[in-house]
């Protein structure tokens, strides 16, 4: 946009950080600024639950809803039984319906930290395209929506195009997805007067789908906006570890895992997430971010803080920080670390060091174990670890044991009762 936004939406998006591409901005900006607007995002149930790859999407939503607007979520319950091939080298497994259910119940309790659902005029909806999508009648579809798109054009857009350039299969399952998501912003129009779709900008292909279907089909103009695919400093994908996804669910990322994660955040990247993931003033964000030195490190805190306690609540946060300084500042054990509880039978012969970092998750492998060893990342209750193959029995296990891989990973191991 050339001049500042007129709606505190938009104001947002641009300030901090959330704006990458949008199918007209001013005209949005109006609409916006006019009155209540009902946009959405789509999400598929293919996990039960979403990853912090999806925070940037959760909180576009939560700051339409207090800027006040009406904010969807809609899970494809109908979308996720074909699979988006957008940006994948190969086809998405099929689930279930009942896979499908229980991931939308896991993904339901994310999205009610940070979004109020309710009837009021801005309160948030939970949709299912399932609800339409399930009894379409294949012939009637393809008359009426399948008409207006250009296999021709279709090809052309970089999600499937970067995949057909590699020379990688893109199945007719697949290829219908881009049909089905622009379906789906035409129904949401229709029975909600949905007028905005946002989304990452990997998704901007689907957006602009459903704009075009809905400008044919309903003679309407309907808007879309993304956010930019964010990689922290280094270039590694946002919420991908080591160790795999951070979670949203508290079952699968404790909150003191969670709160770690941000707290590990690179410097370059402190202002930055800052802005997108909280709601901290953006002069604060910015005063923040240009801290140096040991600083640096009350603004990761800070930013650890502020994350956790929207997902999680302030006491989960507190928690998590109180564990931090325990474990690392006074070398104590701290009692939210991760826990691997072990029988009595299963320690009968004695158990190898090896083995407790394999089981309690701080390596993938034995191999791994073995080589974190060798390579002196791994303690003890905080003394070297020199020997693989180092046995504890009973006694050694009577009281919890830390184990610690490098200087962040930590978990207890304890005997059950």
């Amino acid at each position: 946009m050339t001049e500042r936004p007129k709606s505190d939406f938009m104001q947002v998006m641009a300030e901090r950080g959330f704006l990458h591409g949008c199918t007209d901005a001013e005209a949005l900006d109006a609409a916006l600024a006019a009155g209540p607007v009902t946009a959405y995002i789509g999400f598929d149930a293919t996990a039960r639950s979403l990853h912090v790859g999806s925070l940037i999407q959760i909180m576009m939503l939560r700051w339409l809803q207090k800027t006040g607007h009406r904010p969807i979520t809609l899970m494809g319950g109908g979308t996720t039984k074909v699979g988006d091939p957008s940006f994948r080298a190969d086809e998405r497994p099929l689930l279930t319906p009942e896979q499908i259910a229980e991931n939308i119940e896991g993904i339901r309790r994310v999205f009610a930290a940070y979004v109020a659902y309710g009837a009021g005029e801005t309160d948030a909806l939970m949709v299912d395209n399932a609800e339409w999508l399930d009894g379409l009648n294949y012939l009637a579809f393809l008359r009426d929506v399948g008409r207006h798109f250009s296999v021709n054009r279709m090809l052309s857009f970089e999600s499937v195009k970067s995949r057909l350039d590699r020379e990688q299969s893109l199945s007719f399952l697949e290829f219908n997805y881009m049909i089905l998501q622009a379906y789906d912003f035409v129904e949401l129009w229709r029975r909600y007067g949905c007028r905005l779709q946002m989304g990452g900008s990997d998704q901007w292909g689907n957006i602009v789908n459903g704009v075009d279907l809905a400008r044919r089909t309903d003679q309407v103009e309907l808007f879309g906006l993304t956010s930019p695919l964010l990689t922290t400093a280094d270039g590694r994908k946002m919420g991908k570890t080591a160790d795999g996804a951070v979670w949203l669910d508290a079952e699968l990322t404790s909150p003191y895992a969670f709160w770690q994660f941000w707290r590990n955040t690179m410097d370059a990247d402190v202002g930055r997430f800052l802005k997108l993931y909280t709601e901290l003033p953006v002069e604060e964000c910015d005063r923040l971010g240009a801290l140096g030195g040991a600083e640096i490190n009350a603004a990761k805190i800070r930013l650890a803080n502020e994350v956790t306690t929207l997902l999680h609540g302030a006491e989960a946060a507190a928690a998590a920080e109180a564990t931090a300084r325990e474990v690392f500042e006074r070398g104590g054990t701290g009692e939210d670390l991760p826990r691997l509880e072990l029988g009595a039978e299963e320690i009968a012969d004695g158990i190898s060091v090896a083995q407790l970092f394999v089981r309690a998750g701080l390596a993938k492998s034995g191999k791994e174990a073995k080589r974190l060893i060798a390579e002196g990342g791994a303690r003890l209750d905080d003394a070297p670890l020199d020997d693989p193959g180092r046995m504890l029995d009973r006694a050694a296990l009577a009281s919890p044991v830390k184990l610690s891989a490098g200087k962040k990973r930590h978990a207890l191991v304890t005997l059950a009762e």
